[in-house]
């Protein structure tokens, strides 16, 4: 009976790390046995994966990848480029990604844009530069380079968090126009006529923004002056932006009778300021917030908001790419799951 060879010995004069064939040899099977063990599994005996798996535990092999993706044209990684990976709106979709993802075999990898002064042209460069097997990004391709770097690569690409008629290639999200229309119309049906709004700074924001400003005016629920308040702090919005932007709201509008929101942080700030000063939440000013994170319920009072599913876009985004790698036919490649406002205490 042939026994596996014991793991080789390294020394400090031994150049080079493990290759594939010290795992053969450990193993007991041929180089093209390990070969295929790491790139298609599903194309060999359990037996034999068990038997290579462990001959890589044994030795602490780690593949190259990049040779790998070299001779296979698969990457077995997806990227992911977000606004941040601070704010805790996109957990769910990544969360979600990274589950659907490894349960196909691949690995997500993250990458920061930013919102003010965006990278997202450089960062997509480096990313199509390493070839991953796709590419999610949360917002829509509004760069022209970027587009075309896109098409060129042919990567899959899966547009997250926005909606349009016209994809750079797939799409999964919600129309933002929409969510700012709808909260206006929310806050007129809960007899609220004087509305403001506390807003980050970020494109996707300002859009919201602008349609809950036409459906209020539209509404008859402006200032006296004819005009939405409005407060904008930098993205991403936080709690003490929230606080700040009620301050300066109340001192220049003293009539103001709800706060839309561009975060459910925001919103925390807006109670929180509201309870120091005195103020009656819902009776004397309503607060409506965005995303439905898990502490909006639990807030008091509890925190009426705009619920995002993060979690199915995730988990969408990442079939479309795994269909699409596979090489199947996506027959709806613009997917609107829509959005729910979710009506609490605070309106």
């Amino acid at each position: 009976m042939n026994m596996p060879a014991e793991p080789p010995k390294r020394t400090r004069r031994t150049k080079g790390g493990l290759t594939l064939v010290d795992v053969a040899r450990v193993a007991g099977v041929a180089p093209i046995t390990v070969s295929r063990v790491l790139n298609s599994p599903e194309k060999v005996s359990p037996d034999l994966v068990q038997k290579v798996r462990s001959a890589i535990e044994r030795t602490g092999y780690v593949p190259n990848l990049l040779a790998g993706s070299l001779a296979s044209t698969k990457s077995r990684m997806v990227a992911a480029i977000l606004p941040t990976i601070a704010g805790s709106v996109f957990i769910d979709t990544v969360q979600a990604l990274t589950e659907s993802l490894a349960g196909a075999g691949y690995q997500l990898i993250l990458g920061q844009a930013g919102y003010e002064n965006s990278r997202e042209d450089e960062l997509l460069e480096a990313i199509i530069g390493r070839r991953p097997d796709g590419i999610v990004l949360a917002g829509i391709m509004r760069s022209a380079q970027g587009r075309r770097r896109l098409q060129a690569s042919a990567i899959p690409l899966v547009e997250t968090w926005d909606l349009t008629p016209t994809p750079a290639d797939m799409l999964v999200g919600f129309s933002h126009e929409d969510i700012g229309q709808a909260v206006a119309e929310f806050l007129y049906q809960r007899g609220r006529r004087r509305v403001a709004v506390i807003s980050a700074s970020d494109e996707r924001a300002q859009r919201r923004n602008r349609a809950f400003a036409q459906a209020a005016v539209r509404l008859d629920m402006q200032g006296r002056d004819g005009t939405i308040p409005f407060h904008t702090i930098s993205a991403p919005g936080t709690a003490a932006g929230g606080r700040a932007g009620l301050r300066a709201l109340l001192a220049a509008h003293p009539d103001i009778d709800a706060v839309f929101c561009s975060s459910d942080m925001v919103a925390l700030g807006v109670l929180t300021e509201a309870h120091k000063l005195g103020i009656d939440i819902p009776g004397r000013l309503a607060v409506v917030g965005l995303g439905d994170h898990a502490f909006a319920a639990e807030l008091y009072p509890a925190l009426t908001t705009v619920h995002l599913d993060g979690r199915a876009m995730g988990q969408i985004a990442a079939q479309f790419l795994i269909d699409r790698i596979a090489g199947k036919h996506i027959p709806e490649v613009v997917r609107d799951i829509g959005f729910t406002i979710v009506e609490r205490e605070s309106a």
